[in-house]
């Protein structure tokens, strides 16, 4: 592993041209502390844990702006919370600005403050306009690159992904504190915008200098999900398991992938081992979005193929139920109601999708609520009319928003249970018109993504159902 640079004082912060707004030298390493585990995905217990260290950062220097900054973007682009729920973090929003008005701050700071602000609103454009700018004349940010890469990803602003890091790429030597972490954070953009052969050469450069980076193997991990390479895809994860299972922010995400690969195989069992083993544990353990839209995702994936799961909604559920009304992504929303919906929990069923019609109609500049009257519901009610047994309104709901989806955030990879629920639907219609349009969407599905063991399974139930002659 790549020996892990020393944190950087006030002086070694202000040596990289990046200077900040504080006298401590312990606020400034604390803070270096924070940014190097929040790349890496991982609480690192040598330092101290993100938790432990913001703690510790607000005490070495409670009106450091750049310290608020930091520790509310993390809180934000968890998207476990927002300031419309949480008085404490609105408060905390509002007493970092207060503060930043207060002080003499670089021009670079002022914006972290601004764009921090403009997320908590949820004018994710704005912010990454605002974290764009700070990375124009500080290519080497990476604090405005990592807030700027993920709300990017919510939008499900694929180019931008990939161009935002294209930007600053050159300017990051290999001397750097985190430069192999770029290549990854560079590669995971060409991933999605489909450059694999680009995007394979450099999550390999960054797992040659530091084979813990559980964000390039996850990277990899897509690569071969999208070129449908499931037997690389399975060795690849095993022979790197051992590097990236103490990663504990991306660990249970890093399983999902393996066990997607079981389910494109047909082993169901072993894809709900998995799932036993390692992703409800994490769900149990964290809380975290990203464990939740893991385990969502990969029961319904697997209920679709016709496996039962059991009372693993039961699970779930008292873990989503809780953010029902929250609304803060609506790629989260769809993953909340399929628990519920699994679960059987009608009324959490009703309380979500009556809350998101409510906030979809308020006046607010926050982009999920502008987009849930048009993508957002459709989406949540096909869900529902699925469950409900009504195929035809499945497809009704979906396709005319089909390729809108890409706006509600998430990779290609993730969003893809939303394409097989429409090629589900479809064939289990009545009227022959949308049967065919099963077909037209599995020919689509095996010219995208050919030698798909799914799409294969997919295409023999459509000729079952008399699609194809």
């Amino acid at each position: 592993m790549a020996a892990s640079a020393p944190l950087r004082d006030c002086q070694a912060w202000k040596d990289a041209g990046l200077p900040l707004s504080t006298t401590s030298n312990e606020a400034c390493k604390l803070f270096d502390a924070t940014l190097t585990q929040y790349v890496k995905w991982t609480n690192d217990r040598g330092l101290g844990g993100i938790e432990g260290c913001l703690s510790k950062l607000k005490a070495a220097d409670p009106t450091f702006a750049m310290g608020h900054a930091i520790a509310n973007g993390l809180v934000l682009v968890g998207t476990g919370s927002s300031v419309r729920l949480d008085k404490e973090l609105a408060q905390a929003v509002r007493t970092m600005v207060q503060l930043a008005q207060t002080q003499s701050l670089t021009p670079r700071e002022q914006l972290h403050v601004a764009a921090v602000e403009t997320f908590a609103k949820g004018n994710f454009p704005k912010a990454c306009e605002l974290w764009e700018q700070i990375l124009r004349d500080h290519p080497t940010d990476m604090l405005a690159l990592k807030f700027s890469h993920d709300a990017y990803f919510y939008l499900g602003y694929q180019q931008q992904m990939r161009d935002s890091v294209a930007r600053i790429y050159p300017f990051w030597t290999a001397d750097m504190p985190l430069s192999s972490y770029v290549k990854g954070i560079y590669s995971f953009g060409l991933m999605e915008t489909n450059l694999y052969d680009q995007a394979h050469k450099l999550a390999k450069e960054a797992l040659s200098i530091d084979p813990t980076d559980a964000w390039s193997v996850h990277t990899v991990a897509h690569i071969h999900e999208m070129r449908a390479e499931v037997q690389d895809g399975l060795a690849f994860m095993q022979c790197s398991e051992a590097h990236w299972k103490d990663s504990d922010m991306l660990a249970c995400h890093n399983y999902w992938h393996w066990a997607l690969y079981l389910i494109e195989k047909g082993e169901y069992e072993a894809a709900l081992t998995i799932y036993d083993t390692h992703i409800l544990p994490s769900l149990q353990t964290s809380g975290a979005m990203l464990d939740v839209v893991d385990s969502c995702s990969m029961l319904y994936r697997l209920q679709m193929e016709g496996v039962s799961v059991g009372e693993r909604w039961q699970e779930v559920l008292p873990v989503t139920q809780k953010h029902s009304r929250d609304h803060v992504l609506l790629f989260n929303d769809a993953h909340f109601l399929m628990a519920s919906l699994g679960a059987g929990a009608s009324g959490t069923t009703r309380e979500l999708l009556t809350t998101l019609q409510e906030a979809s109609e308020s006046p607010e500049e926050n982009c999920q609520l502008l987009l849930a009257r048009d993508v957002g519901l459709p989406l949540c009610q096909a869900l529902v009319a699925a469950q409900e047994g009504h195929p035809d309104r499945v497809l009704e709901l979906l396709l005319p928003i089909r390729y809108r989806l890409v706006q509600i955030g998430g990779s290609n990879a993730q969003r893809d249970v939303f394409n097989q629920l429409l090629i589900h639907a479809a064939l289990n219609c009545t009227s022959s018109a949308h049967r065919n349009v099963a077909r037209s969407l599995l020919m689509e599905r095996d010219a995208l993504k050919p030698n798909s063991p799914l799409t294969e399974r997919l295409l023999r139930k459509a000729a079952a159902v008399h699609l194809l002659h």
